[in-house]
């Protein structure tokens, strides 16, 4: 009905270079989450169904439908096993919508699907991702539950539910003569234009009109209007109240029952947010039965200022912890106490680790111990811990009557630890209101409706129940009640599935593998740890749930490791460049894994905490190994052909200061300097380190892992300015390119280094390499350089008179020796193939002159390429080789000509000679292509044959080319006596596109020529096509193309169906054949144009004919339809494949994503099968 009117508004390997490498952990999928505290189950949204969702979640709160339906049984239904038996007649719909309603019920999940419920109506996966109108569905939903329950007890249960009356009533003037009109209704529309509210709506249009009130009664508010004047539709968003209950009586024909028989109370209101183009919907159901678990916004307000206040009051005490310590360590009778067990007891104390607190901002435990020796008095080996006397004692003083407490305490606020959370409000039943957003439902307050009154979020369905109607008190709270004992065991099956999936995926979410890097199996030198056995004996892998302990784990690694004698220290590590470096001990057997920070992957040395084969090793992140590469300008070849200087890589600790670094690698009278741009390294950017900063260490001035630093003698100093204290002349000294030669064969390729400054000819760097490579002096000559990229590729030459700086070369570029000569400045270098397939096309190159025009460029690349002819032409090809415009040639349009005929087959003895306004449709149609490609037979029944090409001028008329045609060869074989008997198509995708037209009488404007073709029945085909040639000039409707088809085949109108085929999607889209009992007038205004949304009927649609007499299938697609979706599905897949890989690829640009069209209107239809 309105299409896309409603469519949807809408992110640990580790580094371990020694032990095995983390191995991704093979993981199913994982089990849905539970329900939430409000203990109601949501609905996944499948892309566009929202509006679905909140149709079923207030189908779902409406107890009396909900119950009606559970109380059909397998007996009148069926069974969803048998569904798929030939015979059998099985009621899919109302089935999976029981089992729906019991999952979101009963099952222990966060959100139900609906992919089955909505593959029992026939969608496919586009109908799924369509919007469409929850008023229309509303009531193509019932419908479909009708047809459904047809025969069965609950034949009536949407009339026994939602059916009413109204009157309509017209007086006359003259004679009060009053006649009237009965109507039936299932819901009310009633205007928001220009009204305040639902009652002066009432009033304005059912005022003592509703003869019959049913159960529950369903508003349709018109939001969505079209304004006539700018010709677009509109929301409309301005203030429209609507009252929880209402009192009918005044809009009723019989106002003498009881008040009561007349109020009706809301419970659901279908909220719609967005505008006429786009939105999404979600529901607030008021739970009538009192299934969920609803809070009061105030009291969870009150919870919070409360933990907010008990937060702020242990702020001062979380932010320093060094009372907290003083405070332990003072009430302990012996001097000193373990730092383990300082790290338990403030554990027991606080309810909280040292880790999980203060680690973060102040370290390890005994880190800050030993940063305060003022106060804490550590024994030699550091494994124990007092306070110094001194200080014990002034801190007993200065507590003296002010032992320890929680500020709470002090401030004499008291904190009553065993009052009971809040309960929900005690107020009458089912007065407690939820906001259902597919997945996502949450309580909300009553007077948060009225929030939906106005704006782009607005109440855009009303549903009431009558408020006499009372639920039995064992259906209070009781979500099992009413539901057939086939669903209840299917649900405790399902639930206890769920429960063991959980736990499985719980306990393969917390397992995490470390590695244990054995001290036995490592040797310490150059600064850094070392294995001295293979990896494999070096490093051991284990599994560990990382909710366990450091006490779990050290009695695990004892396990592992039976032979162990002595201490063990566990400490974590970190590979680096240099070696294997140890951070801070793993201390505390009561602190968990995951509380200590270790994370999946995680390197742990296994050691006595003191050496490692025999040598005193340094921990922590200010002993950490620092790489660095140390450059020498060396001798000459010294550094290899055309280098200039010698790389070597030292290591040393990040606390070693400039001078040492200083004496340990430059000579007497020399210098340092490092280079400040990275890898790119510049020599610009190569700086000096001066006397003064000889007192910096390694980390302070900022070298890391890879940094390099440049050492120069005292006889290299002229390359430095030491007043700016940056290189000059080293800059052109330093740079260099390397060169490939590709003038050789295959296997004698090789690599060379060329010395240059930036300032040097591409000549000269040519002959240099031609020397290099001892090739004869004449291939200079014949010879250019051309730039390799990443992936291999020659780029286009370089100009020989271009310099490095010119030519946009870095350092160490790598360059191809290839034969050919280089451009000049006043030519161009053009890549070139035949075809746009790459793959069965070579790419070729060819030099042109600028000056050259399109067809000179053109006979060049045939001549080059070897072929002839004058039927080709250029196009532009884009970097994903797909070809663009045709670059323009002067003359005439050369335009290829095909056939259109049927196949010679004739299928159960079809006339060849039957006729359609006069003219044979057997007789052949003319193609016209703009493309030389054959194109491929996409019809039934119809196949192109290839007729040559014609050439003719742009201003040529229709005429004129129908007249060319004929002089083909081809051609003239063909028996037609005037043009005028040729109909003219262009060719779109290889398939006939636009009808050509002239202004003579072949076709007026008011009719359209199409293809009608009947199935045949018992097989999924057609006969072959028709022309119908239909006129429109009256009226372009559904009811108008099916007389005019029906005529045709001489059937009766009731017992055809029609329907649209779409080629490019291989879909058929019927034309309703549902008839509302409404006016003449009202249903020419209401009846869309089919050349209009959704079907844009124009010249050459196929359109397919069912005979019902025949056929009572309603199954339009063939075998042929199977086939081409399967092979779209595969391509999108390839398709969207192909851009990850491109996306991820740091070769690529990021895309930059196209604007999202607006789809076209499809409508909204329920399969459901006949069970009469």
């Amino acid at each position: 009905m309105f299409g896309d009117l409603f469519e949807e508004d809408f992110s640990f390997i580790s580094n371990n270079h020694y032990g095995k490498g983390k191995k991704s952990k093979p993981r199913e999928s994982e089990p849905p989450a539970p329900r939430d505290f409000t203990n109601l189950s949501g609905i996944k949204n499948q892309g566009g169904t929202c509006y679905l969702n909140s149709l079923l979640q207030t189908l779902l709160f409406t107890p009396e439908f909900r119950e009606a339906l559970f109380s059909l049984g397998p007996e009148e239904l069926g069974t969803l096993d048998d569904s798929r038996k030939p015979d059998a007649k099985v009621r899919i719909i109302p089935l999976q919508l029981q089992r729906l309603f019991a999952q979101l019920l009963l099952l222990d999940q966060q959100a139900a699907s609906t992919t089955d419920l909505t593959e029992s109506f026939g969608w496919s996966d586009h109908e799924e991702m369509r919007q469409h109108d929850v008023q229309e569905l509303n009531r193509i939903l019932f419908s479909a539950l009708e047809t459904s329950l047809v025969g069965t007890s609950g034949h009536d249960l949407i009339n026994r539910l939602y059916h009413g009356i109204v009157v309509n009533q017209i007086v006359c003037k003259e004679c009060k003569n009053v006649s009237e009109r009965q109507e039936d209704f299932l819901d009310l529309t009633v205007a928001v234009k220009g009204v305040a509210g639902l009652e002066e709506a009432l009033w304005n249009m059912y005022s003592a009109k509703l003869r019959k009130l049913p159960p529950f009664l369903t508003i349709s508010l018109l939001r969505f209007n079209f304004d006539f004047e700018k010709c677009e539709r509109y929301k409309e968003t301005s203030c429209y109240t609507f009252p929880i209950q209402i009192n009918l009586r005044p809009f009723c024909e019989q106002t003498e029952m009881d008040d009561s028989e007349y109020m009706y109370e809301l419970f659901s209101v279908i909220i719609h947010k967005g505008g006429c183009y786009g939105g999404h919907y979600h529901v607030y159901i008021r739970d009538v039965d009192e299934l969920g678990n609803w809070q009061l916004q105030e009291e969870e307000d009150g919870l919070i200022e409360e933990k907010a206040l008990r937060d702020t009051e242990n702020a001062k005490e979380i932010e320093n912890p060094l009372a907290i310590l003083e405070g332990i360590l003072s009430e302990e009778e012996a001097k000193q106490i373990p730092v383990d067990q300082l790290g338990q007891k403030l554990l027991e104390k606080k309810g909280v680790s040292w880790n999980k607190k203060y680690r973060k901002q102040y370290g390890a435990l005994r880190k800050y111990l030993q940063n305060h020796p003022q106060i804490f008095q550590l024994s030699p080996d550091g494994n124990k811990v007092g306070l110094k006397e001194t200080h014990k004692l002034l801190f007993k003083l200065d507590s003296h009557g002010q032992n320890l407490q929680s500020p709470s305490q002090k401030n004499d606020v008291q904190w009553n630890c065993e009052k009971n959370p809040p309960g929900p409000r005690a107020a009458s039943a089912g007065c407690h209101w939820f906001d259902l957003n597919d997945s996502k439902v949450q309580p909300i307050k009553e007077k948060d409706i009225e929030k939906q009154f106005q704006g782009k979020e607005s109440a855009y369905m009303l549903f009431y129940r009558k408020a006499q109607l009372k639920r039995p008190p064992e259906a209070h709270g009781n979500p099992r009640y009413q539901i057939p004992g086939h669903l209840l065991n299917e649900m405790n099956a399902a639930n206890t599935e769920l429960q063991k999936k959980r736990a499985e995926c719980d306990s393969a979410n917390n397992v995490i593998d470390l590695h244990l890097h054995l001290s036995s199996c490592y040797k310490f030198h150059n600064g850094a740890l070392h294995p001295s056995l293979s990896c494999k004996e070096s490093v051991v892998d284990l599994t560990i749930d990382r909710r366990k302990t450091l006490g779990d784990l050290r009695q695990a690694v004892f396990q592992v490791l039976e032979p162990w004698e002595g201490d063990m220290v566990l400490s974590m590590a970190k590979p680096l460049p240099a070696g294997l470096h140890l951070y801070q001990v793993l201390d505390g057997d009561e602190l968990t894994l995951d509380g200590t920070g270790l994370a999946d992957g995680a390197d742990i040395f296994v050691w006595n905490g003191k050496e490692v084969g025999g040598t005193k090793v340094l921990v922590g992140p200010e002993h950490e190994p620092v790489m660095l590469n140390v450059l020498r300008l060396a001798e000459h070849n010294e550094g290899g052909k055309g280098q200039h200087f010698s790389e070597a890589q030292h290591v040393f600790s990040c606390s070693t200061s400039l001078g040492q670094l200083h004496s340990a690698l430059a000579p007497a009278g020399g210098i340092i300097l490092r280079n400040g741009s990275g890898a790119d390294m510049e020599a610009k950017n190569w700086q000096v380190f001066h006397e003064e900063d000889m007192k910096e260490t390694i980390q302070s001035v900022g070298l890391r892992d890879g940094c390099s630093v440049l050492i120069l003698d005292s006889h290299d100093q002229s390359f430095v300015n030491v007043a700016s204290g940056n290189l000059t002349a080293f800059t052109y000294d330093i740079s260099w390119l390397q060169v490939k030669n590709f003038c050789g064969v295959e296997e004698e390729e090789k690599h060379i280094k060329i010395t240059a400054t930036i300032e040097t000819v591409m000549s000269d760097i040519k002959m240099k390499a031609i020397r290099e490579f001892q090739l004869q002096e004449e291939l200079g000559n014949e010879s250019c350089l051309r730039p390799v990229s990443g992936n291999g590729k020659l780029l286009s030459p370089v100009p020989e008179d271009y310099t490095v700086k010119e030519a946009e070369l870095k350092m160490g570029s790598l360059l191809g020796l290839c034969h050919g000569k280089a451009p000049t400045s006043t030519q161009l270098f053009l890549y070139f193939m035949v075809g746009s397939d790459q793959s069965c096309s070579p790419e070729m190159e060819i030099v042109v002159e600028e000056t050259a025009s399109v067809r000179e460029c053109l006979n060049l690349m045939l001549e080059k390429s070897g072929l002839s002819g004058d039927n080709w032409h250029l196009r532009r090809l884009d970097w994903c080789y797909e070809a663009g415009e045709a670059l323009s040639q002067e003359g005439f349009l050369k335009i290829p000509i095909w056939w259109l005929k049927p196949s010679s087959c004739k299928k159960h003895g079809e006339n060849a000679q039957d006729q359609v306004n006069g003219i044979t449709w057997k007789m052949e149609g003319l193609q016209v292509s703009a493309a030389a490609a054959p194109a491929e037979p996409t019809h039934p029944g119809l196949d192109l044959c290839y007729a040559g090409r014609i050439e003719i001028a742009g201003e040529a008329s229709l005429e004129d080319l129908k007249m060319q045609v004929l002089t083909l060869p081809c051609c003239q074989e063909q028996v037609v006596p005037l043009p005028s008997f040729l109909r003219a198509w262009t060719v779109d995708s290889k398939r006939p596109g636009k009808l050509l037209r002239d202004n003579k009488r072949t076709l007026s404007p008011h009719e359209l020529l199409l293809r009608v073709q009947m199935g045949i029945p018992g097989e999924r085909d057609y006969s072959n096509s028709r022309d119908l040639v239909w006129d429109i000039s009256k009226e372009c409707t559904a009811w108008a193309l099916r007389q005019r088809v029906a005529s045709h085949y001489c059937l009766p109108v009731d017992k055809i169906e029609i329907a649209k085929y779409f080629p490019e999607r291989f879909e058929w889209l019927p034309f309703s054949s549902w008839t509302q009992q409404i006016s003449k007038r009202k249903r020419r205004k209401k009846q869309a144009s089919l050349q209009s949304a959704p079907y844009h009927l124009k010249d050459g649609d196929i359109i397919g004919v069912k005979n019902l007499l025949l056929d009572d299938s309603k199954d339009f697609s063939t075998v042929r339809d199977d086939i081409g979706k399967e092979k779209q599905r595969q391509l999108a897949l390839e398709k969207r494949k192909s851009r990850q890989e491109r996306i991820q690829d740091p070769l690529f640009p990021e895309e930059k994503l196209p604007m999202k069209p607006r789809k076209p209107e499809v409508a909204l239809a329920i399969n459901v099968g006949v069970f009469r």
